[in-house]
């Protein structure tokens, strides 16, 4: 695993060979929000920031996203004829990616990509053709808990390249083969550059002081958790808003619709969420998640006790602390978590 050494002075001479193969995104700043958006050369790119307002899932998974179009004209022999929709046409490259959403990704990689029979080809094309350079995290912000749930400031899980800010220079990890490539061009880092990024990493492992214990939670039968008392305590609070779901870099519940006019429709996938009634209500009138209570306990049953079973004990959160920074009734996953983990069931 090569580290290689970027002064910033020379970062738009990288940026510019790096865009000739690929576009290029980072997270910049746009109305005191930090936005995932096209860089057009190096002296765009920022590295004092704690993490974008939202996860770069939206690459891979759009907000809304046409996946085939139809249309069905009586007069052709063949009747409705169907067209898948293509591809992305050119590779894209991902920069300043924080660990916790590239970790995220892997996480989608277990549901998108469980196996070949039932593989989703939109996810698997955007992620074949997205290169990740990631941003080591020097000062983690007070909601992070990454480090409890199988995560941390360098965690180098999904990513090509990891890049540990040294103040006026860069040390670039390669760590996939696709990332060495990237790399290749560059000096090798010094020994004190190792040695500095390993005191950083260290230095910013301890300062995250809060985290999330799981053990009960994991050796328990998923209905004793299920029947818990805590859940009449967080779900009062709780709008159903659907703001944790929207800003989670895991969250992955989706509606498929067919929109159309005249002949002509296209069929199309929308993120949804399990905080709203109409996710789980039937044509019959019936859902199986009716209260409120229902929907809150859902969506951290999924992702601490139904994930962990049906993914090979991942998580379904990387404790970027998203959900607790945008939760208008100041919710704290961390919290519910935990009382998940310490409460017993009689």
């Amino acid at each position: 695993m090569a580290e290689k050494i970027l002064k910033k002075e020379e970062l738009d001479d990288f940026v510019a060979r790096l865009k000739s193969k690929y576009r290029i995104y980072a997270p910049l700043e746009k109305g005191g929000e930090w936005e995932w958006s096209e860089v057009e050369q190096g002296k765009d790119l920022t590295f004092d920031f704690f993490n974008s307002s939202l996860s770069p899932k939206k690459f891979f998974f759009p907000q809304t996203e046409c996946l085939m179009h139809f249309r069905n004209d009586p007069h052709e022999e063949k009747g409705m004829l169907m067209e898948a929709e293509a591809g992305l046409d050119q590779p894209r490259l991902l920069f300043n990616i924080r660990p916790c959403d590239a970790k995220a990704l892997t996480v989608l990689d277990k549901v998108f990509e469980r196996d070949e029979e039932s593989m989703d080809v939109y996810w698997k094309d955007k992620r074949e053709k997205t290169v990740l350079i990631g941003l080591a995290c020097t000062d983690p912000c007070p909601t992070c808990f990454c480090t409890s749930v199988n995560c941390g400031p360098h965690h180098e899980e999904g990513l090509d390249v990891l890049q540990v800010d040294l103040g006026d220079r860069l040390l670039l990890r390669g760590i996939s083969e696709k990332g060495e490539q990237l790399l290749k061009d560059l000096d090798q880092a010094g020994t004190e550059d190792s040695q500095a990024a390993a005191d950083q990493k260290k230095e910013a492992e301890g300062s995250i002081t809060s985290g999330v214990e799981m053990d009960r939670i994991d050796s328990r039968q998923t209905l004793e958790v299920y029947d818990q008392a805590m859940w009449d305590r967080v779900y009062e609070s709780c709008i159903n808003c659907g703001t944790c779901t929207f800003y989670c870099p895991t969250c992955h519940c989706f509606d498929i619709q067919d929109e159309t006019q005249g002949e002509y429709g296209r069929r199309v996938r929308n993120w949804d969420t399990c905080m709203s009634w109409l996710f789980t209500h039937h044509t019959s009138g019936h859902n199986p998640r009716g209260t409120k209570k229902d929907r809150v306990r859902q969506r951290f049953m999924h992702k601490f006790k139904y994930m962990p079973i049906k993914l090979e004990g991942s998580i379904g959160c990387v404790g970027c602390g998203r959900c607790t920074q945008r939760c208008p009734v100041n919710i704290d996953v961390r919290d519910v978590v935990n009382s998940m983990n310490e409460e017993h069931v009689e």
